[in-house]
């Protein structure tokens, strides 16, 4: 995607964030209209004289296609929120970073997916309680999403890796950085079951204040998050805030009252987040008990002629069930009933508010059989 380098650009400009990226966006058209617009049309677009500033200042030194080839150096992809392959879930959060950074793959059934998060200074119950829902999570093919810190978050990324399954890394710092550095070689089996990914541009140092920042990233891309172990003012409980905040549930594991370690997941189950002893119960919480079989199910059942006009109107992005219903032209309640079937097919996912998406990159995999 050509525009793309204009969008790796406004990010390496700062204050240049998610509401600026839509002004631009809105009143130029695109991102490349923008890089070259002058500054009173970026004052006209919306932008205030800081960021305007900012943006004639440093827009002269980068060097867009030196940057897109450093990228390619570093086998990292950048998807912007128009981009297809864009995560749907981190669509829905109001803060969504406009270009995401990904080293490895992201991919569509990393939408079953959950944050564990939890305290850099586990005990031994910590750590146990960890690798067991991460790896149970992995084994019931859920994408165990964490930090890459020392600790819990650590220990989640290799019991889901150790359990065959997938993970996902959100970083504090450039995707051209493993931090801490000790964990460059859990960050290299990472990639290679899954990704690392995050906002900030190649070059971008572990600054504190990107770690909060970060957070909202691990629970947009996630279902729910999870809470081992973790102390009542760790950087888990930040992670907490952005979950609630985005709607997405919330988990914790019950601990000794004696453990300041487990003070985290103690308040949080008096505030109502679920107690879950176990992983079956976030399973059927989030209602995915049949994730499996809904995966060995798209592999047996056949597309039907009505779930095939469907499919034709459907994309990863997002469509209201009755704008789905106008355009293929079906009374809503059949299209109720036929997203029904195609969602235990595991061939669709509602996303919210009655919204669908295709659960698989494109429909080429649900071919019509002959009966």
């Amino acid at each position: 995607m050509v525009e793309t380098k204009y969008w790796v650009g406004f990010t390496l400009i700062p204050g240049v964030g998610r509401v600026k990226f839509s002004r631009m966006e809105q009143y130029f058209g695109s991102l490349e209209r923008a890089w070259s617009a002058s500054a009173t049309e970026l004052r006209a677009a919306g932008l205030d004289n800081r960021a305007v500033d900012a943006i004639v200042t440093r827009r002269p030194k980068i060097a867009l296609d030196a940057e897109m080839e450093k990228l390619e150096r570093y086998k990292v992809a950048a998807l912007t929120w128009r981009d297809q392959a864009y995560p749907a879930r981190l669509k829905e959060i109001y803060e969504l970073p406009p270009v995401l950074y990904v080293r490895g793959s992201l991919l569509p059934e990393d939408e079953w997916s959950l944050a564990v998060v939890g305290t850099r200074h586990p005990t031994y119950y910590g750590r146990e309680v960890t690798e067991q829902f991460a790896g149970d999570l992995a084994r019931n093919k859920i994408t165990v999403i964490s930090g890459l810190a020392r600790g819990i978050d650590a220990t989640a990324h290799r019991a889901a890796l150790n359990a065959g399954g997938r993970t996902i890394a959100v970083c504090g710092c450039g995707p051209d950085i493993v931090y801490p550095s000790d964990h460059v070689n859990l960050a290299r089996e990472i990639i290679e079951h899954g990704a690392l990914v995050t906002e900030f541009s190649l070059g971008t140092g572990p600054k504190a204040e990107n770690f909060p920042r970060r957070n909202r990233i691990m629970s947009g891309l996630s279902l729910g998050v999870l809470v081992t172990e973790a102390g009542e003012a760790s950087g888990a409980m930040i992670t907490v805030r952005w979950a609630l905040e985005q709607n997405r549930e919330v988990f914790a594991v019950p601990g000794s009252v004696l453990s300041p370690a487990s003070k985290g997941p103690n308040r949080l189950i008096q505030e109502g987040a679920k107690l879950v002893p176990n992983c079956n119960d976030i399973l059927q919480e989030l209602n995915l008990t049949t994730v499996t079989q809904q995966l060995e199910m798209k592999e047996l059942l056949p597309v039907t002629g009505t779930e095939s006009v469907l499919l034709k109107c459907l994309t990863r992005e997002p469509i209201h069930i009755d704008e789905l219903g106008q355009k293929c032209a079906m009374p809503i309640s059949e299209v109720n009933s036929t997203l029904t079937m195609m969602e235990l097919k595991g061939i669709v996912k509602q996303v919210g508010s009655m919204n669908y998406v295709l659960a698989r990159e494109s429909g080429e995999e649900y071919k019509v059989r002959a009966e």
